[in-house]
Protein backbone atom coordinates (compact mmCIF):
# COMPACT_ATOMS: atom_id res chain seq x y z
CA UNK A 1 0.00 0.00 0.00
CA UNK A 2 2.94 2.32 1.13
CA UNK A 3 4.41 1.79 -2.09
CA UNK A 4 1.39 2.23 -4.48
CA UNK A 5 0.95 5.98 -2.55
CA UNK A 6 4.36 7.09 -3.62
CA UNK A 7 4.09 5.87 -6.95
CA UNK A 8 0.79 7.49 -7.42
CA UNK A 9 1.50 10.51 -5.84
CA UNK A 10 5.67 11.57 -6.78
CA UNK A 11 5.25 9.68 -10.64
CA UNK A 12 3.47 11.54 -13.23
CA UNK A 13 2.38 10.60 -16.52
CA UNK A 14 3.52 6.61 -16.21
CA UNK A 15 0.59 4.09 -15.85
CA UNK A 16 2.26 1.57 -17.93
CA UNK A 17 5.25 1.70 -15.42
CA UNK A 18 3.56 2.45 -11.91
CA UNK A 19 1.09 -0.69 -13.01
CA UNK A 20 4.42 -3.59 -13.96
CA UNK A 21 6.32 -2.58 -10.82
CA UNK A 22 3.48 -2.53 -8.69
CA UNK A 23 2.50 -6.06 -9.80
CA UNK A 24 6.25 -7.29 -9.79
CA UNK A 25 6.97 -5.94 -6.26
CA UNK A 26 4.29 -6.83 -4.79
CA UNK A 27 4.37 -10.29 -6.26
CA UNK A 28 7.93 -10.90 -5.17
CA UNK A 29 7.47 -9.82 -1.74
CA UNK A 30 4.56 -12.01 -0.98
CA UNK A 31 6.96 -15.34 -2.34
CA UNK A 32 8.95 -16.66 0.53
CA UNK A 33 10.79 -18.74 -1.58
CA UNK A 34 11.72 -16.64 -4.77
CA UNK A 35 13.44 -18.33 -7.49
CA UNK A 36 15.92 -15.86 -8.74
CA UNK A 37 16.11 -11.83 -7.53
CA UNK A 38 13.67 -9.53 -9.25
CA UNK A 39 15.07 -7.94 -11.93
CA UNK A 40 13.77 -4.66 -13.71
CA UNK A 41 15.07 -2.81 -16.71
CA UNK A 42 13.67 0.37 -17.05
CA UNK A 43 13.85 2.51 -20.42
CA UNK A 44 12.81 6.11 -21.66
CA UNK A 45 13.91 9.29 -22.34
CA UNK A 46 15.76 11.14 -19.56
CA UNK A 47 13.70 13.29 -17.53
CA UNK A 48 10.64 10.98 -17.76
CA UNK A 49 11.02 9.11 -13.93
CA UNK A 50 13.38 6.21 -14.38
CA UNK A 51 15.55 7.31 -11.49
CA UNK A 52 12.61 8.23 -9.56
CA UNK A 53 10.95 5.42 -9.71
CA UNK A 54 14.75 3.53 -8.91
CA UNK A 55 14.92 5.85 -5.55
CA UNK A 56 11.16 4.99 -4.70
CA UNK A 57 11.72 1.02 -4.87
CA UNK A 58 15.42 1.46 -2.87
CA UNK A 59 12.93 3.52 -0.53
CA UNK A 60 10.30 0.74 -0.08
CA UNK A 61 13.23 -1.65 0.60
CA UNK A 62 15.64 0.37 2.88
CA UNK A 63 14.36 3.56 4.33
CA UNK A 64 16.78 5.24 4.05
CA UNK A 65 16.54 4.67 0.08
CA UNK A 66 20.24 5.79 -1.78
CA UNK A 67 21.59 6.68 1.85
CA UNK A 68 21.23 3.60 2.90
CA UNK A 69 24.27 1.01 2.97
CA UNK A 70 22.54 -1.81 1.29
CA UNK A 71 21.68 0.56 -1.40
CA UNK A 72 23.93 0.62 -4.38
CA UNK A 73 24.11 2.23 -7.45
CA UNK A 74 26.54 2.09 -9.68
CA UNK A 75 27.32 4.94 -12.65
CA UNK A 76 29.01 3.37 -16.30
CA UNK A 77 30.74 7.11 -16.47
CA UNK A 78 31.89 6.73 -12.89
CA UNK A 79 32.95 3.13 -11.80
CA UNK A 80 33.39 1.85 -14.83
CA UNK A 81 35.09 4.58 -17.39
CA UNK A 82 37.57 2.68 -19.25
CA UNK A 83 36.92 -0.01 -21.87
CA UNK A 84 40.41 -1.78 -22.00
CA UNK A 85 39.58 -2.51 -17.71
CA UNK A 86 36.42 -4.58 -18.49
CA UNK A 87 37.99 -7.80 -17.30
CA UNK A 88 38.40 -6.23 -14.38
CA UNK A 89 35.22 -4.63 -13.88
CA UNK A 90 33.84 -7.81 -14.46
CA UNK A 91 35.55 -9.01 -11.46
CA UNK A 92 35.11 -6.35 -9.40
CA UNK A 93 31.66 -6.21 -9.55
CA UNK A 94 31.05 -9.90 -8.53
CA UNK A 95 33.20 -9.56 -5.36
CA UNK A 96 30.67 -6.32 -5.06
CA UNK A 97 27.89 -7.85 -4.75
CA UNK A 98 28.72 -11.04 -3.24
CA UNK A 99 30.19 -9.34 -0.36
CA UNK A 100 27.25 -7.36 0.15
CA UNK A 101 24.40 -9.71 -0.78
CA UNK A 102 26.54 -11.60 2.24
CA UNK A 103 26.48 -8.65 4.47
CA UNK A 104 22.30 -7.96 3.49
CA UNK A 105 20.28 -10.41 1.99
CA UNK A 106 18.07 -7.69 1.07
CA UNK A 107 20.48 -5.87 -1.19
CA UNK A 108 19.23 -3.76 -4.15
CA UNK A 109 21.81 -2.67 -6.83
CA UNK A 110 21.03 0.05 -9.41
CA UNK A 111 22.86 0.23 -12.90
CA UNK A 112 22.45 3.39 -14.39
CA UNK A 113 24.08 5.08 -17.58
CA UNK A 114 23.71 1.61 -18.94
CA UNK A 115 23.99 3.29 -22.38
CA UNK A 116 27.23 4.09 -21.65
CA UNK A 117 28.18 0.59 -19.91
CA UNK A 118 30.66 -1.53 -22.21
CA UNK A 119 28.69 -4.41 -23.76
CA UNK A 120 29.46 -7.94 -21.65
CA UNK A 121 30.24 -6.07 -18.55
CA UNK A 122 27.00 -6.80 -17.08
CA UNK A 123 26.43 -10.23 -17.99
CA UNK A 124 29.26 -10.02 -14.99
CA UNK A 125 26.25 -10.13 -12.73
CA UNK A 126 24.29 -13.27 -14.38
CA UNK A 127 25.13 -16.16 -11.98
CA UNK A 128 23.89 -13.64 -9.25
CA UNK A 129 20.22 -13.19 -11.74
CA UNK A 130 20.12 -16.76 -12.69
CA UNK A 131 17.62 -19.72 -10.87
CA UNK A 132 19.96 -21.33 -8.55
CA UNK A 133 19.92 -21.44 -5.26
CA UNK A 134 23.11 -20.31 -3.75
CA UNK A 135 26.43 -18.53 -5.84
CA UNK A 136 29.34 -19.52 -4.00
CA UNK A 137 27.56 -19.66 -0.60
CA UNK A 138 25.79 -16.34 -1.33
CA UNK A 139 21.64 -16.65 -1.39
CA UNK A 140 21.01 -14.10 -4.01
CA UNK A 141 17.06 -14.24 -4.34
CA UNK A 142 16.18 -11.95 -2.47
CA UNK A 143 18.00 -9.47 -4.64
CA UNK A 144 16.31 -6.35 -6.21
CA UNK A 145 18.20 -5.27 -9.13
CA UNK A 146 17.45 -2.43 -10.71
CA UNK A 147 18.54 -1.15 -14.64
CA UNK A 148 18.26 2.19 -15.54
CA UNK A 149 18.46 3.20 -18.98
CA UNK A 150 19.46 6.87 -19.40
CA UNK A 151 19.32 7.90 -22.87
CA UNK A 152 20.14 11.70 -23.03
CA UNK A 153 22.83 11.01 -25.06
CA UNK A 154 21.44 8.94 -27.32
CA UNK A 155 18.05 10.79 -27.89
CA UNK A 156 18.33 10.26 -31.83
CA UNK A 157 19.37 6.44 -31.79
CA UNK A 158 18.11 4.90 -28.65
CA UNK A 159 16.45 1.58 -29.63
CA UNK A 160 14.83 1.84 -26.35
CA UNK A 161 13.81 5.25 -25.76
CA UNK A 162 12.69 6.13 -29.80
CA UNK A 163 10.43 2.63 -29.93
CA UNK A 164 8.43 3.73 -27.14
CA UNK A 165 8.29 7.25 -28.52
CA UNK A 166 6.85 6.24 -32.06
CA UNK A 167 4.33 3.99 -30.01
CA UNK A 168 2.97 6.95 -27.74
CA UNK A 169 2.71 9.07 -30.92
CA UNK A 170 1.34 6.75 -33.17
CA UNK A 171 -1.32 5.96 -30.13
CA UNK A 172 -2.20 9.60 -30.54
CA UNK A 173 -2.58 10.19 -34.06
CA UNK A 174 -5.01 7.41 -34.18
CA UNK A 175 -6.98 9.26 -31.70
CA UNK A 176 -6.71 6.49 -28.98
CA UNK A 177 -5.58 7.97 -25.15
CA UNK A 178 -2.21 7.49 -23.62
CA UNK A 179 -4.31 5.36 -21.07
CA UNK A 180 -5.15 2.72 -23.43
CA UNK A 181 -1.29 2.12 -24.16
CA UNK A 182 -0.59 -1.43 -22.37
CA UNK A 183 2.99 -3.42 -21.30
CA UNK A 184 2.33 -5.82 -24.40
CA UNK A 185 2.35 -2.80 -26.91
CA UNK A 186 5.65 -1.97 -25.72
CA UNK A 187 7.77 -4.71 -24.01
CA UNK A 188 8.19 -7.27 -27.04
CA UNK A 189 9.63 -4.15 -29.11
CA UNK A 190 11.83 -3.08 -26.38
CA UNK A 191 13.77 -6.69 -25.26
CA UNK A 192 14.57 -6.90 -29.35
CA UNK A 193 15.45 -3.31 -29.59
CA UNK A 194 17.81 -3.10 -26.53
CA UNK A 195 19.55 -6.49 -27.34
CA UNK A 196 20.28 -5.21 -30.94
CA UNK A 197 21.18 -1.91 -29.93
CA UNK A 198 24.93 -1.31 -30.19
CA UNK A 199 24.28 1.78 -28.22
CA UNK A 200 23.32 -0.08 -24.92
CA UNK A 201 24.97 -2.29 -22.14
CA UNK A 202 22.65 -4.62 -22.64
CA UNK A 203 23.53 -5.06 -26.42
CA UNK A 204 23.52 -9.13 -27.39
CA UNK A 205 23.49 -9.67 -23.05
CA UNK A 206 22.90 -12.72 -21.93
CA UNK A 207 20.72 -11.57 -19.36
CA UNK A 208 18.30 -11.07 -22.34
CA UNK A 209 19.19 -14.23 -24.19
CA UNK A 210 18.63 -16.28 -20.82
CA UNK A 211 15.39 -14.31 -20.13
CA UNK A 212 17.14 -13.38 -16.77
CA UNK A 213 15.41 -9.99 -17.06
CA UNK A 214 11.48 -10.29 -15.13
CA UNK A 215 10.17 -6.81 -16.95
CA UNK A 216 11.29 -4.73 -19.48
CA UNK A 217 9.88 -1.30 -17.88
CA UNK A 218 8.55 1.44 -20.66
CA UNK A 219 8.95 5.23 -19.48
CA UNK A 220 6.23 7.26 -21.87
CA UNK A 221 7.69 10.92 -22.89
CA UNK A 222 5.51 13.40 -20.97
CA UNK A 223 3.23 15.90 -21.96
CA UNK A 224 2.47 20.16 -21.06
CA UNK A 225 0.06 18.46 -18.16
CA UNK A 226 2.54 15.89 -16.91
CA UNK A 227 5.37 18.29 -16.80
CA UNK A 228 2.86 21.50 -14.80
CA UNK A 229 2.33 18.12 -12.62
CA UNK A 230 6.23 18.05 -11.83
CA UNK A 231 6.51 22.02 -11.60
CA UNK A 232 3.60 21.71 -8.63
CA UNK A 233 5.19 19.08 -7.20
CA UNK A 234 8.28 20.68 -6.81
CA UNK A 235 6.89 23.71 -5.64
CA UNK A 236 5.44 21.50 -2.43
CA UNK A 237 8.28 20.10 -1.86
CA UNK A 238 9.99 23.59 -1.31
CA UNK A 239 7.14 24.23 0.82
CA UNK A 240 5.48 26.72 -1.15
CA UNK A 241 2.33 27.43 -1.64
CA UNK A 242 1.68 26.51 -5.77
CA UNK A 243 1.40 29.58 -7.83
CA UNK A 244 -0.35 28.52 -11.58
CA UNK A 245 0.81 31.81 -13.14
CA UNK A 246 4.69 30.20 -12.50
CA UNK A 247 3.97 26.91 -13.23
CA UNK A 248 2.67 28.16 -16.52
CA UNK A 249 5.73 30.39 -17.09
CA UNK A 250 8.12 27.12 -16.32
CA UNK A 251 5.90 25.02 -18.52
CA UNK A 252 6.07 27.46 -21.22
CA UNK A 253 9.78 27.52 -21.36
CA UNK A 254 10.35 23.74 -21.50
CA UNK A 255 10.51 22.68 -25.37
CA UNK A 256 8.14 20.04 -26.74
CA UNK A 257 7.99 17.21 -29.78
CA UNK A 258 7.64 16.72 -32.38
CA UNK A 259 8.32 20.12 -34.11
CA UNK A 260 4.75 20.63 -35.40
CA UNK A 261 2.26 19.01 -32.50
CA UNK A 262 4.55 20.02 -29.81
CA UNK A 263 3.38 17.01 -27.85
CA UNK A 264 6.10 15.85 -25.49
CA UNK A 265 8.92 17.42 -23.57
CA UNK A 266 11.58 16.46 -24.72
CA UNK A 267 12.98 16.63 -21.40
CA UNK A 268 10.51 15.41 -19.42
CA UNK A 269 10.88 17.16 -16.15
CA UNK A 270 14.43 17.41 -15.99
CA UNK A 271 14.73 20.68 -15.91
CA UNK A 272 11.91 21.62 -13.94
CA UNK A 273 14.25 22.20 -10.51
CA UNK A 274 16.57 24.90 -12.56
CA UNK A 275 13.81 26.65 -13.92
CA UNK A 276 11.89 26.82 -11.03
CA UNK A 277 14.98 28.53 -9.18
CA UNK A 278 15.28 30.96 -11.52
CA UNK A 279 11.04 32.18 -11.11
CA UNK A 280 10.94 31.92 -7.72
CA UNK A 281 14.01 34.01 -7.50
CA UNK A 282 12.17 36.85 -9.65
Amino acid sequence: AALKVQLNTRLFGQHVAKDVVLKAVMGFSSNPSPKKPLTLSLHGWAGTGKNFLSQILAENVHPAGLRSKFVHLFLATLHFPHHDKVKMYKEQLQNWIRGNVSACPYSVFIFDEMDKMHPGLIDAIKPFLDYYEQVDGVNSRSIVSVFTLVHFSFMNSNAGGDLINKVALDFWTSGKRREEIQLKDLEPLLSVGVFNNKNSGLWHSSLIERNLIDYFVPFLPLEHKHVKMCIRAEMTARGHAVNENVVQAVADEMTFFPKEQKIYSDKGCKTVQAKLDIHEDV
